[in-house]
């Protein structure tokens, strides 16, 4: 669509980012119709969209050829027909879900996020939970297709794995141990073709800018590290926290960014504490300077 855009001079995108949105499919749609008039399509914008009538209407400004109009017909007919397979895929993906139900109930309301772009269209939260029975998206940074992407790969029983160690380790997030004669070689982690890893560190890669406990230890690690470390480690806090509640069924609760600065900061003096005291030595707090 956008191809056959460019061809006919039309800059669309430059005042609507997404032409597969509503804005941008009721214009496209009203073009193959016939319409022409460009103060006529501007006006089929949605509220939301931030240029002005006329803005849209000059970046409507082409020319209207034949050939192009046909090609841009024919990838509209291509979308929709994508569209309606993946409402199929939508409706078996809810199907097989069902049928796996084990628990009853609906999850708690938690913190409204934004519906992911290629999110199913039916309510995959809920059905993840009666399939878990805990709300796996209230980890910060796992959304509901990072938690089917998981458990897709790894079911809801974690009973084939020993321990969280031999979960993230069959994940492929753990160190890698290629040691002799008690010298370490090699701390790399393995190769693993594994979709529930890579979606972790997608979601581990989201926390840069989170506000969370986990946020906090993500930029903690890309300040100690080159953050492909980074995210791999943040990824297997996500999998640790994953394993614990499925197997324990508890619910996940979020202490927040200041919690873990907290916690971060008596965890250093503890050490400075101990350090001080082979050494002979007292740590002394400083009074502060008014």
């Amino acid at each position: 669509m956008q191809k056959a855009l460019t061809q006919m001079n039309i800059q669309l995108t430059n005042v609507i980012s997404d032409i597969a949105g509503e804005s941008g499919q009721k214009i496209l749609r009203a073009i193959i119709a016939g319409e022409r008039d460009g103060q006529v399509l501007a006006a089929l914008k949605n509220v939301r969209i931030r240029a002005s009538h006329d803005e849209i209407a000059k970046s409507l400004q082409g020319h209207w050829r034949e050939e192009h109009l046909f090609a841009l017909k024919q990838a509209l007919a291509m979308f929709d027909f994508i569209v309606t397979q993946l409402a199929e895929c939508d409706q078996e993906i809810e199907a097989k879900l069902r049928s796996l139900q084990a628990y009853d109930g609906v999850p708690a309301k938690g913190k409204k996020r934004g519906r992911a772009r290629n999110a199913p269209k039916f309510d995959l939260r809920t059905q993840l939970y009666q399939l878990c029975g805990v709300d796996l998206t209230r980890i910060d940074g796992i959304d509901v297709t990072t938690a089917l992407a998981v458990i897709s790969e790894t079911g809801a029983d974690m009973s084939r794995f020993a321990s969280a160690k031999h979960f993230a380790s069959w994940l492929g997030l753990c160190p890698g141990t290629r040691i002799t004669g008690g010298k370490v070689l090699s701390g790399k982690t393995k190769r693993v073709a594994n979709r529930a890893a890579q979606a972790l560190k997608l979601a581990a890669a989201a926390l840069r800018s989170s506000q969370s406990a986990l946020g906090a230890y993500f930029r903690r690690m890309c300040a100690h590290m080159d953050k492909p470390k980074a995210v791999t480690a943040a990824a297997h806090k996500l999998a640790r926290l994953i394993y614990t509640m499925l197997t324990k069924g508890e619910e996940y609760t979020d202490q927040g960014q200041d919690y873990f600065e907290e916690r971060y900061r008596e965890r250093v003096l503890r050490q400075l504490a101990q350090r001080a005291e082979k050494m002979g030595m007292k740590l002394v707090e400083s009074e502060n300077m008014a």
